[in-house]
């Protein structure tokens, strides 16, 4: 059940990336070109809001239930915390991550509550841009301590050893 649930997690974080870029560049074209709010503005804003919900909901299970490193760490967290990879995996994505999600739920409700066009456009720039900088941070990258492919296959999972992470 891990491996599936990361081969989901890791594959939908494109699609998050993806709309994010999307949904950010539409904002950027909206505050430059002074257009009017469009539904697409509005629907994108909703996909992308969707899939990061989604994401965060499939990063949770694994962080709480289904993570050996997750477990590993809440077993020593004092250890943990002198364990980079360890460490970012157990504080430093997920926290970056809820971050992100709050900066979206944020842009995303001033964007429907704003009184004009400009207003939304600025709030989709600044809400959706900060969340993109936040998650490009919190992405366990490869060439990261904690790094993780770009692409992974099912059944490919990361096992920890010792200090550092090794791939299976």
């Amino acid at each position: 059940m891990y491996a599936a649930f990361l081969l989901i997690h890791s594959t939908l974080r494109w699609i998050v990336l993806i709309l994010a870029l999307v949904a950010l560049a539409r904002a950027i074209r909206g505050v430059a070109s002074r257009r009017e709010w469009e539904p697409a503005d509005q629907s994108i804003g909703a996909w992308f809001t969707g899939s990061l919900d989604l994401q965060m909901l499939l990063g949770l299970v694994l962080y709480i239930f289904l993570s050996p490193f997750t477990r590993e760490a809440f077993g020593d967290f004092g250890a943990a915390m002198r364990n980079a990879p360890l460490r970012f995996i157990a504080v430093e994505h997920i926290a970056g991550m809820i971050i992100a999600v709050a900066l979206v739920h944020i842009g995303r409700a001033r964007t429907k509550k704003a009184a004009d066009s400009a207003s939304r456009h600025r709030s989709a720039l600044i809400f959706f841009g900060l969340a993109l900088v936040i998650m490009l941070l919190s992405i366990p990258w490869p060439g990261m301590p904690a790094g993780r492919p770009l692409f992974r296959g099912f059944g490919e999972t990361t096992a920890y050893v010792g200090s550092g992470f090794s791939r299976t």
